[in-house]
């Protein structure tokens, strides 16, 4: 039988991950990226006389990343060096109050315990077992299944375990969770902030979201040389097991013959054929037709948008507050915040930023000279539909860098070593999403059930990343990765001519 012929549309994580596994099984693999580099929303860009990641900070469950390299025959730890960080994140407060909290999760209770009270010390210790069951619960039923549904949920559990999925609170919000578990605003503000990290809204989101909190109690990693190391260490195994990645190519529609894939055609004109297309991109260009309207009606389009960002990239010199590698300021009215976002679709008054100091993490000391920065406070996905304007945006950045002020940062900016990126900026790098991020939001019980799955309604299409389940981050859009290699392999008879 002749090599399966197969391209990746995308050398995002979960695009490179899939064009690993199906190189190393045999297959002929092309991955066909627009941008100069791989990634996707993992890149890098320059700014000043330095290159920044310019996306994903956080890596998490690195076994993920271990198990693609090992499949493939290689080492992560010979690919990159990651070095597990002591301080998870700094938290600041412009009102007064600073907070670490450590992989430690006993130097966590201390400093909880110092900060809000002992009580709220306990606390912290009944939500971490409370998150760590939430997570065992939902890894191989839900997260690692192929397609979950609440059915198929339960069905896994079964009558007389039905109990222990009740226990994890999927039908309540995660905020009216968190306010169970601790009496402090600061700390459910701080455990709320997590439902970010899939472009969501601690006041919509379920209370499920709180597994975040033991992944990264697994363990935080920090990539030497930047998370973009990541992304080019996966792009040189694939192109070593054969796979071919082709750059600045743009792909304009995927061909179809009676409802079945047949390649993909691209701008400058040229046809690709193909037994099977991954596409790992967000599943909002497919449903708008993207690429093409034979294909729109492959999956549905998202609910609800998830966050985008105003991001500034920046080299400068900073004194006053002492920071880590993550860092949090935290805005006063956090539903207040959220409300703009959500139910009024604009820049919140006062926003949390969030400062990832990309040349810390550990044995910080005091760092001469100007320093990597990355910026960043959440903004609505509105980028397509309703633009910000500069005013809108010159308010954003003075509110963003005076909270900073306010908790004691001073940094040294100039507009020649600083870059923005805003909503628009982001629907034009991935079109069709006003920006949006991560997906569609999770908000509501529902809304993890109604990701797509890798496989799509179209013969030989399959789908990977962050906008499919299950969900975004960076292990999430690898595992999706490895989901459609595996469905694809499975489907081959009905795939290969």
């Amino acid at each position: 039988m002749p090599a399966q012929r197969v391209t990746v549309i995308g050398a995002g994580i979960g695009g490179l991950t899939a064009a690993i596994e199906l190189a190393a099984r045999g297959c002929s693999v092309t991955v066909l990226e627009r941008a100069a580099q791989p990634g996707g929303k993992m890149r890098e860009v320059a700014v000043g006389t330095v290159r920044l990641d310019a996306g994903p900070t956080v890596l998490t469950l690195r076994g993920i990343f271990d198990a693609i390299f090992a499949a493939a025959g290689a080492s992560l730890d010979t690919a990159v060096r990651l070095r597990p960080l002591d301080v998870l994140a700094r938290h600041a407060w412009d009102a007064g109050g600073r907070l670490d909290l450590f992989a430690d999760r006993a130097r966590s209770a201390e400093a909880i315990a110092a900060f809000a009270g002992p009580a709220e010390g306990r606390r912290y210790l009944e939500f971490c077992t409370q998150a760590k069951r939430v997570f065992e619960t939902l890894d191989a039923p839900f997260i690692r299944a192929d397609r979950p549904s609440l059915l198929g949920l339960a069905g896994a559990f079964g009558p007389r375990r039905l109990g222990q999925l009740v226990q994890i609170n999927p039908f309540e919000s995660m905020w009216r969770a968190l306010g169970r578990h601790f009496h402090d605003p600061r700390l459910q503000q701080l455990f709320g902030r997590y439902a970010t990290y899939v472009g969501s809204s601690p006041f919509l989101a379920p209370a499920t979201l709180m597994l975040v909190a033991h992944v990264e109690q697994a363990g935080v990693w920090q990539v030497e040389g930047g998370m973009h190391r990541l992304a080019a260490a996966m792009a040189k195994l694939a192109t070593s097991r054969g796979a071919e990645i082709r750059y600045g190519a743009d792909v304009l529609e995927i061909t179809l013959a009676r409802r079945a894939v047949t390649g993909v055609r691209l701008a400058s004109g040229e046809q690709l054929p193909a037994d099977a297309v991954i596409f790992n991109g967000d599943c909002a260009a497919l449903a708008t037709g993207r690429l093409g309207p034979a294909v729109a009606a492959a999956v549905p389009a998202p609910a609800t948008r998830s966050l985008s960002a105003v991001t500034w990239l920046i080299e400068a010199e900073c004194s006053g507050f002492p920071l880590h590698h993550h860092n949090v300021f935290f805005s006063r009215d956090y539903e207040a915040e959220f409300a703009d976002l959500f139910r009024h679709r604009r820049l919140p008054k006062a926003p949390t930023v969030y400062v990832c100091a990309q040349d810390r993490g550990l044995g910080d000391g005091p760092i001469l000279g100007r320093e990597r920065l990355f910026c960043l406070v959440n903004a609505p996905a509105t980028g397509d539909t309703r633009p910000l304007s500069d005013r809108d945006i010159e308010a954003c950045t003075a509110d963003a860098f005076a909270l900073l002020e306010r908790c004691g940062l001073r940094m040294s900016r100039t507009p020649e070593r600083t870059r923005m990126v805003t909503p628009m900026d982001f629907e034009r790098l991935f079109p069709a999403t006003g920006g949006a991020l991560y997906g569609q939001a999770s908000h509501g019980w529902k809304a993890s059930f109604e990701r797509p799955g890798v496989r799509t309604r179209i013969a030989g299409l399959y789908l990977a990343g962050g906008s499919v389940h299950p969900g975004a981050g960076v292990p999430m859009a690898a595992l999706s990765g490895r989901m459609a290699a595996a469905a694809l392999m499975a489907d081959r008879p009905s795939t290969v001519p």
